[in-house]
This record gives structure tokens, sequence and C-alpha cells, in this order.
């Protein structure tokens, strides 16, 4: 686990040193291990390591035997042990112990950009290629469904890049740009869905593509679709087998360390999923961490601790206040970008509770969007109507369901020369539609899945994770999210998901004899905090101050009235507006840290 950066120059021009120091500071919170960079004419590759894997040679980045060709990466390949194998009986030659980074400057060596879909990990890598000097290359990679950040920011002259969007700010003169289209995606689907970011200027390295940069300019191609599955009827018993042998085998490969590793446990199917089948591989008691809230509507800490006790891990648990509003300002820090979830919060504390044993996580994320976990799947899918929309309907009743602010309260919110700018940006057409035109095979189910995993999950449920464990230090691994066990959800019908309103209906099955019926069938309890009765009390002047200051963002887009009655509605009772308010704060919050200025 890392933090990457650097830029290209399509010139021959340098950045300065003062500025390539700025951008590798900006990132010491991903990797206070070690740092290193690799700099030719008009490019430079920078690295800031926490040191998980080979923890003496791992030191990036990784240069050629001749010097023309350089690498950095964030992540870990999990499978690097049998690709060195393979390649050590090809005669290759490494000069580290067992680096995975080493794994990857070796295969691109003999096989080019093609030795991409062969790896099994999290990652964002970047690659100088200069064995052409007249025309040199930098290829930017993202891992199949984006657990590792990427960022780039491409005037035409200059290309900058970096793990998180502050280190592509950090060599960026002057202050950063509102971009309002992902301004009113943000509003409407409460986050920033990717590509876009709320900064001008500033996109997403997409997930399971690589960008190849050259003198000439930039080109992008996709090395994986998620959308290339077939869905095929199966029984039950044939999919709880390979259910179940693909997750041991993940898990398993994840167990891949040098370093103290443990697991969060909520004691929700997916946690305890997790930490079941790393008990079987791991020699000692698995370590296992989860904090609990004094209100028992939020506090899962019972759950969690009947799952350790019940796979013998040595469960840490904390009880906290769940106020944690004072530390929001950070998260969003950390974020770059605004976040209406609320869940980044208790995250972050439960990775600063488990960094003080461990440096490594497993996690249960991506379990929900695989297999339909979540409630607003359950209740968009009750009627039966939805079905059998076009298309075009079906997407949009979806965004418009689970989204947040939908196209007629954007418009009562914004102030006209706003609502004038965004005329001809629909949230709908712009960013869901092509992924549902690409998931046109797919049953409905699999369809709205399908969204969720290439826009929540690299836009905001991957952010979680991987900031607030980075905010620390602590790397976060995500079985459910190997490559092979997408592919076989989406190989999995629909209705075996999401069945008469069961969701995961066959996954808890699956699991049932190994984890028990109590934890595979209890209620799903969200993990998150009550802001909403916080707004209607001891939080409620926090947040007028916060939404109502005369020099708040909000104040130059939004108009008043609107936000009054979200807030005045609210606070009385009348409605129910916790989510609009969060992201309303959140982006407030964001915007004092960031100061964008307003585009003219």
């Amino acid at each position: 686990m890392c933090g990457i950066y650097g830029f290209f120059d399509r010139t021959g021009r340098e950045l300065s040193a003062q500025t390539l120091a700025a951008m590798d500071t900006s990132l010491v919170h991903r990797g206070p291990d070690d740092s290193g960079a690799f700099s030719a004419a008009g490019v430079a590759i920078g690295n800031r390591r926490l040191s998980i894997i080979d923890l003496a040679g791992g030191h990036q980045p990784f240069v050629s035997d001749d010097g023309r060709i350089a690498l950095v990466q964030n992540g870990e390949i999990f499978n690097h042990v049998e690709l060195r194998v393979e390649l050590q009986r090809q005669g290759v030659r490494f000069h580290s112990d067992h680096s995975d980074t080493e794994v990857l400057l070796r295969l691109y060596e003999r096989e080019g950009l093609g030795f991409l879909p062969r790896l099994n990990g999290m990652f964002a890598i970047a690659i100088w290629d200069g064995r052409d000097p007249e025309n040199p290359q930098l290829h930017l990679v993202r891992d199949r469904i984006g657990v590792k950040p990427l960022f780039v920011h491409d005037d035409g002259r200059q290309v900058l890049f970096g793990s998180e969007i502050k280190a592509v700010l950090a060599a960026l003169p002057g202050r950063p740009k509102l971009d309002l289209p992902a301004l009113q995606h943000y509003l409407a689907y409460n986050y920033a869905p990717p590509p876009f970011t709320l900064l001008a200027g500033v996109r997403h390295v997409m997930p399971g593509t690589v960008l190849t940069v050259d003198g000439a300019g930039s080109h992008i191609r996709r090395w994986w679709s998620l959308a290339e599955q077939t869905p095929a009827p199966q029984t039950f018993t044939v999919w709880q087998e390979e259910f179940l042998d693909l997750l041991d085998d993940a898990v398993n490969l994840r167990l891949r360390a040098d370093v103290p590793f443990g697991a969060f446990l909520s004691g929700g199917v997916d946690s305890s999923t997790v930490v079941a089948l790393m008990a079987r591989h791991v020699r000692e008691p698995a370590r296992t961490f989860c904090i609990g809230f004094p209100d028992p509507r939020f506090d899962e800490s019972p759950y969690a601790r009947e799952a350790a006790q019940r796979f013998g891990a040595t469960h840490r648990e904390r009880i906290v206040q769940p106020d944690m509003l004072d530390d929001w300002a950070k998260v969003l820090w950390h974020c770059d970008q605004p976040h209406g979830d609320a869940s980044f919060m208790p995250t972050r504390s439960v990775s600063q509770l488990a960094v003080q044993d461990v440096k490594v996580v497993l996690t249960g994320d991506g379990g929900d969007e695989l297999f339909a976990g979540y409630d607003k799947y359950a209740s968009f899918m009750a009627d039966p109507a939805l079905r059998d929309l076009p298309a075009a309907d079906f997407a949009r009743h979806y965004v418009e369901h689970t989204g947040l602010f939908g196209a007629q309260a954007r418009a009562a919110l914004f102030q006209p020369w706003l609502r004038a700018k965004l005329a001809d940006v629909d949230s709908v057409r712009d960013v869901a539609a092509p992924w549902f035109e690409q998931a046109a095979h797919f049953d409905r189910i699999n369809q709205m899945l399908f969204l969720d995993m290439m826009l929540l999950l690299p836009g905001n449920n991957l952010v979680k994770p991987d900031r607030m464990g980075m905010s620390v230090s602590l790397e976060a691994r995500t079985p459910f999210l190997d490559w092979r066990m997408m592919e076989f959800a989406y190989r999995t019908p629909g209705d075996a998901k999401l069945k008469d309103g069961d969701k995961k209906h066959w996954f808890k099955r699956a699991v049932e004899p190994l984890i028990g019926a109590d934890l595979a069938h209890r209620k799903k309890q969200m993990f998150t905090v009550p802001i909403g009765e916080w707004f209607r009390g001891p939080r409620k002047a926090w947040l007028a101050a916060l939404l109502f200051a005369p020099n708040a963002l909000g104040a130059r887009l939004f108009e008043a009235d609107t936000v009054r009655k979200l807030f005045d509605d609210h606070v009385c009772g009348a409605a129910n507006h916790t989510r609009e308010l969060r992201a309303l704060a959140a982006l407030e919050l964001w915007a004092r840290q960031f100061e964008p200025e307003l585009p003219a």
C-alpha cells in the first residue's frame, strides 16, 4: 500500500524540485515508511511507501537494468508469488527477495501491457517507458473495480497524476475551480460519480482502464469489463460450492503480508464470512476489530463479539461517542471531495483502533453490491412493473429512487444563474445511462447492481476503506472484490440474489453452515450515526452556522429560501431531510478547506 504521483510534460519541461517534494509530502499518510522517485527528461514518477511485502527489498521505483523503464504502484498484487515462480522458470532474474512491485516490472519488460489480466490484486500503477527515445510513454493503470484510487489532470501540455487529488493540486498554480456539472452529479448521487470530481480538470483514471500518455496526446484503453459476463441458470448446490471455494481462496491470498494483519468485524454476514474463512488459514487466532455506540440502535458490537467468539478470534472493541462531527472536516480532507455518507466517520474510528495492533485489515466491502444486500434494492424491486419498463425509464427510475436530490428538487435548489449553466446537464443520461447500456443483456436486478459496481463502489464505498484506512496508514483488503468473485457474481442470475424481497438470497443460504443461522440471517444494520437527530437537537446551531454563513459556498450557489425550508422542516420534524442536509453540510466543510473558485 502506497501513494504514487508524478507528471509527464509533452514539451519536455520539468517540474521544480520543490513542486515534486510538495506532491510527495501530500501523500505521507499513505506511505510513511519510505519514499522514492525516478525522473527523466520531462517526466517523473514517485512513490510514498507503506511497507507490507518485502519490507527490506520493496523500495520503489523499480527500474529496469538498462534504465529505460521505471515503475511505481499503489496497492498489492496478491498472486505475485505464483507470477514470480513462473517468470523465474523462464529465466527471469530478480533483485528483490519477494517484492510484488518488481514482479510488475519484469512482466511489463516481457509482455508489455498484455500482463494486466493476469494480476489478482488492488493497484494503481504508473509505468514510464523510454525505450523509444523519440516517443517515450507514460502508462497509468487502475485495477478492475477501483479499489485503489488514481487521479489525473491534463491541460494538453502537461499531465499530472496522483493517488489523491491533493497530490495533483500541489503541482497546480492558483486555486482550483469548482466543476459545475460534477456539482450537479454530486447532488444527484450523494457523491461525485467517476470520472467526475468536484474540481475542474481533475478526473479519475477509470477502473479497468489504462491511460497512455505520449508527446502526441493521450488515449484510454479498457483492459477488463465486468459487462462481458453472461448470467446462466444454475443449481444452488453447484453455486454454493463454487462461491465458497472462490471466496476461501480470495481470503487466503489476501493474508499474504510481512506485517501483522486482522479484520474489521461487525457481526454482519459479510465480515463474519470473511473472518470465518480467515480463521481456517491463520496459525494464531485472527485479530478482529469493532467499534460500538452507547445507543443500541446503532451498536453492532454484541454481534461482533458473538462472531469473534464463534471463530476463536482475538477481538478488540471500543465503545465511542457517536457524535463525531468534530472529525468530519478531517475526514473530508482525506477524501478530497465531499461525501454525504456519514459512515466515513465511524470507519475512520475503527481504523484508528485497528492500526494500534496491525498494519493490514480484511473487510467485507463489495458483498452488498455484488449480491444485493442493501434495503434499497428490495424496496425498488418491490414494484414488479419496474422490470417491464423500457431501459431508459428503468435507469431513470432507479437513479431517482436511490439518489439524493431529484431533477425537480435540484432545479428548486439552484440559483437562476446556476440553473441556466446546468440546463443541458442530465445526471441520468450523462452518467448512469451509458453503464445501463453496457448491462442491457443482464436481468433488471443485475442491471441495478452493475450500476452500483461501476459508480457507487469507486465513487464512494471503496473511497471509504481506502481513505479512512490510509488516513492512519492502515491497508484495507477486500476479498469479495477478487476478480474471480466479481465475474462469478455476474454469471449469477438476479433472482438468486434478490428473491421476493429476500436480500442476498443464495448468499445467506450458502454461508449458513459456515457462520451459523443467527449471523447469516440477522437483519442488516447500517454502519452509521444518527446525524439527523443531532441536526434537530445539539447540532442545530452548528448546522445553521455552517449552511447560512454569509461566505458559505452554498450562498453563491443555492436559493436561500429552499435551503432554509429544508432546514426548518427537518428541525421541526415536519420532514426528514437528513440526507439532503448532510450532503449540503459536507459540501460546505469541504469547500472551507479546498476553497474552489466559481467558474466565470
